[in-house]
């Protein structure tokens, strides 16, 4: 959707969180607020905009959700010095409640939860220039987006406080349990997945839009991170015969501007270069700006301050380490000295990358493969939820509950790619006849298939809350990073809460 969003929401919901006398007068109609603000169709679908433009801000997609994701995982390491401090403590697992990334996500996805439930509010006073169909296509979006922002708090921070309407007073809320956030998600989900309309339904502006598939997926994943894979299984065999999705030919068709939006794609969170970077820094969510820092901090050519780790980059199988064949998804994913880039008119020399130079540099959503230098504006969407994604999780329901034979179609479909066309499971170095083997080959395909696409630090959390991963892969993991801190200024300002209330061990 690549939409600009309109600046009137910023004034809405500056007056929605301000007060003085004048508010206690009749209500003026040419005024913004929410009196006037919801009338019309336009702009309750301005409002849902709003939502996804809390994705596009600073603290989150912008900038600091890939750090805070791709960080805490084994996937990646740091480039060098010029990686900030609030960053290498989240890589080396030294971060406490005042850490500013942490903060920054948690503000994030609380914004978006706001937004969300003006828009669950204020959408039945809507009455012109609207029909009852686009009406519940906002609602669906409206769940959908506030069911992912409650999964990625309670993933993340066990129990928090749980905003089912919006704020109207400065009292705070106290954690909810996991289970209560857990039901909203799903009844959330629900309420998507019987409003929202199927991907091929959108086209021109819309696309990029939350959808029936999307719901599901996000359901799946909700569901397989609290290890109940029976519960997971109708979502994920709904977008599966659905026909909405295939996986691509070329693997890199799912980190290039031009291929955004394609048959793999379940859903993505749309940015583009086309409105500038106005508010790019520091960004709320409430200008214009669409872009993500992504290119510029990972790139070879510009900051790398994040690379892929050593283990990540011996992950991948090769004939030297024993494969048949070298598994071509490492070259797609990285670019070594000698690589060209810039549509082949560029080799990569070691003056040219930047830091250290012994080491491989991210490939993925990098806009080098069409021009000389990365930049802080960068317009490539995220794919949060690839169909590949879809197909490696039912292997890993059909494993856990059916067994490693009913898994094999679905895993071996990923490495059946045109382009990357690995042999099928099993194979030597990954036997499949027992489900621990299965399972092991499952890790391993999710991983070489999803690196650095923020998946895998929430895959080794329920894998070691399920008791199943075969080693500990975050070197400093301590016990009590199974949950982040709750930040310091969520407590300093939230009336409900207390130090008592702070996760254990911060």
């Amino acid at each position: 959707m690549k939409t600009k969003y309109i600046s009137m929401i910023m004034m809405l919901f500056v007056g929605i969180v301000s007060c003085d006398e004048d508010k206690l007068d009749p209500v003026n109609p040419n005024q913004l607020g929410i009196e006037t603000f919801y009338r019309t169709g336009p702009q309750l679908e301005a409002a849902v905009n709003s939502v996804y433009a809390g994705l596009q801000a600073n603290n989150l997609y912008n900038r600091e959700y890939f750090f805070l994701q791709d960080l805490l995982s084994d996937d990646c390491d740091t480039g060098g010095p010029q990686l900030e401090a609030p960053r290498a403590q989240v890589l080396n697992h030294v971060f406490d409640a005042s850490n500013p990334v942490i903060t920054a996500n948690w503000r994030g996805w609380f914004r978006v939860v706001h937004r969300a439930n003006l828009v669950l509010e204020n959408a039945e006073n809507t009455v012109e220039e609207i029909t009852e169909d686009l009406r519940s296509r906002i609602l669906g979006e409206a769940y959908f987006l506030r069911a992912l922002a409650n999964f990625e708090l309670v993933s993340l921070w066990g129990p928090v406080p749980l905003m089912t309407s919006s704020a109207s007073s400065p009292d705070g809320l106290s954690r909810a349990s996991e289970e209560e956030i857990y039901q909203v998600i799903f009844a959330d989900l629900q309420e998507a997945v019987n409003r929202l309309p199927l991907k091929s339904q959108y086209s021109g502006e819309n696309l990029g839009r939350a959808t029936k598939g999307a719901a599901q997926a996000l359901a799946a994943k909700a569901h397989l991170f609290r290890g109940d894979f029976p519960a997971a299984r109708p979502f994920l065999e709904a977008v599966i015969n659905s026909g909405e999705y295939e996986l691509v030919d070329r693997y890199l068709d799912n980190f290039e501007a031009e291929t955004e939006n394609n048959s793999e794609s379940v859903w993505e969170v749309q940015f583009s270069e086309e409105f500038g970077n106005a508010g790019g820094w520091n960004a709320d969510g409430s200008d214009i700006a669409e872009v993500t820092f992504r290119g510029q901090e990972y790139g070879p050519t510009a900051w790398r301050n994040v690379i892929p780790s050593i283990s990540l980059v011996e992950a991948y199988e090769t004939v030297e380490n024993g494969a048949e064949k070298d598994d071509p998804r490492g070259e797609y994913t990285f670019y070594r000295i000698g690589d060209t880039y810039n549509n082949g008119q560029s080799v990569l020399t070691e003056d040219k990358v930047q830091g250290s130079t012994d080491r491989p540099s991210w490939k993925k959503y990098q806009a080098i493969y069409k021009r000389e230098n990365e930049d802080t504006n960068s317009g490539i969407n995220f794919r949060v939820i690839r169909y590949a994604d879809v197909l490696l999780m039912m292997a890993e329901v059909e494993n856990e509950t059916s067994g490693p034979a009913a898994a094999l179609p679905y895993i071996n479909q990923v490495r059946a790619r045109a382009d990357v066309d690995m042999p099928p499971y099993p194979t030597a170095q990954f036997p499949t006849g027992s489900q621990e083997e299965m399972r092991l080959a499952i890790m391993h395909e999710r991983r070489v298939e999803l690196a650095g696409e923020q998946v895998r630090n929430r895959d080794i959390r329920r894998w070691r809350r399920q008791g199943v991963l075969p080693y500990e892969p975050i070197p400093d993991f301590q016990s009590r990073n199974d949950v982040l801190p709750i930040p310091l200024v969520e407590i300093d300002n939230n009336s409900a809460l207390s130090n008592s209330d702070q996760n254990s061990g911060y």
